[in-house]
């Protein structure tokens, strides 16, 4: 432990090292400076309460640079005085963080941590959840007070949507070990610990021919109508032709259409940049889609010079007409993969075609292929069958038949 007289001149001189770096004055016990491996020096007061087996405590005075030492030294004496008379600062200082109600934390998660670290389609789903689910139920309550039964409680009224219920968890899960970073909470406290998962079943909706038509056919009527807009449809039919994600789509730009490659590519997907081929029909789908002067979107939404944000009230109203009810737009991509495995694609052609980066992602598709794989099936065994008959390639016999049978 290095000691000195923590005056400018020493503060100034002090290195960063590999981690945190402590530094005490000789003069007054207890006033110090921590410098960070990031080069921050930050004046502190640390002090014990009851004896020596009590328990440490640090408070932070200020950052040097924006408080001098010699203020800094006035203030650790001061502090020390009210210490010397009784008074715990840190607790107090603990109790006013903890104090803050979750919606004001949460609200300060999403500004220094979501909005500008996480991808723009994350961000949205967690602001989403925490809007809908978690600052209704729990935004008012103080998080410090918010124990395991609470959450345990919220998870349990969200059961009827299992997978909801498990997306709101790791949301809170996420949240309150950045609380614990940001020492608005204590460390290890974190309530979302021990609190089980509801299974989660796949849901998989796979379109048949014939609603595939009356799919087509709704879409038509709505263009005819003019009940949707056009870039709603367009999104819709791009959406059904390529297996495409909906963001995907809907923040595609005219800059990653390639008519020459027959392909768009995608900067920035889920998975990463990514390209996703273009068969005739999406092609011929976006040479059609109407062009808006000063948006460089293909998908054009209301607002001038920006992407349609919101497809699932114009989706609603086209699955109504075609009734399909229960179809939702993720299910068009499950159901472009169902006619690519039913029409004898390999795993792993699907599995690029939609952009997987995990091949157990595609794999569930894999029962899909049987009607390929048993008519794969029948024609080597009618094959083998006549070959066994002689070279009679003009009659079938199945194997466990007698000539006697004949």
């Amino acid at each position: 432990m290095a000691t000195a007289n923590i005056t400018k001149r020493a503060v100034d001189a002090a290195k960063a090292r590999k981690k945190d770096t402590y530094f005490w004055d000789r003069t007054l016990p207890g006033f110090g400076l921590k410098v960070t491996p990031a080069a921050r020096k930050i004046y502190l007061v640390q002090y014990r309460l009851g004896g020596r087996k009590g328990r440490t405590r640090r408070v932070t005075i200020g950052r040097h640079g924006e408080i001098t030492a010699t203020f800094a030294r006035t203030e650790a004496k001061r502090l020390l005085g009210e210490i010397a008379a009784g008074r715990d600062p840190a607790a107090e200082r603990d109790k006013a963080k903890a104090s803050k109600s979750l919606g004001v934390v949460l609200e300060q998660f999403m500004a220094e941590h979501v909005r500008p670290k996480l991808k723009g389609s994350t961000a949205r789903e967690y602001e989403r959840t925490a809007r809908l689910y978690v600052v209704p139920r729990l935004g008012r309550r103080p998080i410090g007070e918010l124990m395991r039964q609470d959450i345990a409680k919220l998870h349990h009224e969200l059961a009827s949507t299992p997978y909801q219920a498990n997306r709101t968890l790791a949301l809170l899960s996420k949240f309150f070990n950045w609380a614990e970073r940001h020492g608005l909470r204590p460390d290890g406290s974190n309530p979302c610990r021990h609190v089980d998962k509801y299974r989660e079943g796949r849901r998989e909706r796979f379109l048949s021919q014939a609603e595939l038509g009356r799919l087509g056919d709704a879409l038509g009527g709505a263009e005819s109508d003019n009940s949707v807009t056009p870039w709603a449809i367009s999104a819709i039919r791009l959406l059904t032709f390529t297996g495409a994600r909906r963001n995907e789509i809907l923040t595609l730009r005219w800059e990653h259409v390639s008519e020459e490659h027959e392909a768009l590519f995608l900067p920035d997907s889920k998975t990463g940049r990514r390209a996703i081929h273009l068969n005739a029909p999406a092609l011929a789908l976006l040479q059609s889609i109407p062009r808006l002067g000063g948006n460089p979107y293909v998908i054009c939404g209301e607002k001038p010079g920006q992407h349609l944000v919101n497809l699932e009230k114009p989706w609603r109203r086209i699955r109504k007409a075609a009734k399909l009810d229960d179809v939702r737009l993720h299910d068009l991509r499950h159901s472009f993969a169902s006619v690519a495995a039913s029409g004898g694609q390999s795993l792993v052609v699907i599995g690029k075609m939609l952009g997987h980066s995990q091949p157990a992602t595609t794999a569930r598709y894999a029962h899909l292929a049987d009607d390929p794989v048993k008519a794969a099936s029948d024609a080597v065994g009618r094959q083998i069958a006549a070959a066994m008959e002689g070279g009679n390639t003009g009659r079938v016999v199945g194997l466990t038949r007698s000539r006697s049978h004949r």
